[in-house]
């Protein structure tokens, strides 16, 4: 009977902390000037987005591909998109910032052990300490993938994404062969939604 008890108490304890971990996390978010999703606090929010898209892309871009990934970011939230990304800098801090401006959600999975080496912007930061191998959870947890820009690392998560026989977008980024290839924010847009109704 004691083991019962002590097992209830220390459920209980463990709901309790983490509830307080995700208040911690609002309260960095609000005090940061970061708009924090309408979905996030309420049972069973990850069910209420209307597609989930990881976004795929380098460390190391111009300021051009910068703008453009903020503007893809906005949209994905205008949209209600769950946005997960690698969580660092270049085009995952860029669609991460672009979905916070807009009140989005986006959650980085980050390659390091520590999940304060994620962006500022990010929504949800979770460690994973496993390297680049954490490419392969990005794409495990989409609908399906925006590629932009990006080298090798990019190339991988991409090969992740067709090998489950997801659709992958391309916006200034690898051609490959079952990618869908676009050139305009505009067209990354209308391609996510039509394979999100597909």
């Amino acid at each position: 009977r004691l083991e019962k008890i002590w097992f209830c108490y220390s459920f209980w304890f463990w709901i309790g902390a983490r509830k307080n971990s995700f208040m911690d996390m609002r309260n960095r978010s609000c005090k940061t000037n970061h708009s924090f999703s309408k979905n996030n606090g309420e049972i069973g929010a990850i069910m209420k987005f209307d597609g989930r898209i990881a976004v795929f892309g380098g460390r190391f871009i111009t300021d051009e591909i910068y703008n453009d990934t903020v503007e893809i970011g906005k949209r994905m939230a205008q949209k209600n998109w769950l946005v997960f990304c690698g969580g660092g800098e270049g085009v995952m801090e860029a669609i991460a910032k672009g979905v916070s401006l807009e009140g989005g959600t986006c959650i980085g999975i980050l390659k390091d052990k520590d999940f304060k080496t994620g962006n500022e912007y990010l929504s949800i930061p979770i460690s994973t300490g496993m390297d680049i191998t954490r490419n392969a959870l990005i794409s495990y947890n989409c609908d399906l993938g925006v590629a932009i820009s990006g080298a090798y690392g990019t190339l991988s998560e991409i090969a992740f994404t067709l090998a489950q026989e997801k659709q992958l977008i391309a916006y200034n980024s690898w051609d490959i062969p079952k990618s869908i290839q676009v050139n305009t924010i505009d067209s990354v847009i209308e391609e996510v939604d039509k394979c999100l109704k597909h």
